[in-house]
């Protein structure tokens, strides 16, 4: 190993180099990529219209992506979670859905769409 003196603050951190055509460069990767669903998007067109200063240290410490894709994921839970809750206090039922298909079309669209406004005030736009 070099001397701590000489080596710069890369190699300090264990930081290593790789030869390409004649040229050092250092190894280095991105961290593992999530994929980020509708509201994760949403969110982040959020921070960037509204919390700059958040956005932007979460760009720079490189915790963005992961950031919004556990956003997205909570609110996919809130949301299967309040529709169901939403959906048993009106009493709707798969009785319902046997009988009266188009009613309970209509009810559980109410439902799904009073969630999402639930979701995306508390968790999205937040």
């Amino acid at each position: 190993m070099v001397n701590d003196m000489t080596q710069n603050y890369y190699e300090q951190l264990g930081g290593t180099y790789r030869e390409e055509n004649g040229n050092l460069v250092p190894d280095v990767e991105l961290p593992e990529q999530k994929s980020i669903g509708k509201y994760g998007r949403m969110h982040l067109d959020y921070l960037k219209q509204h919390r700059r200063g958040r956005y932007s240290a979460l760009l720079g410490e490189g915790r963005l992506n992961a950031y919004l894709a556990d956003v997205d994921e909570q609110a996919h839970k809130m949301l299967t979670s309040l529709t169901v809750a939403f959906a048993k206090t009106q009493g709707i039922d798969e009785h319902l859905k046997a009988t009266d298909q188009m009613r309970w079309v209509q009810m559980m669209n109410n439902v799904r769409n009073s969630a999402e406004e639930t979701v995306m005030r508390e968790l999205i736009l937040a």
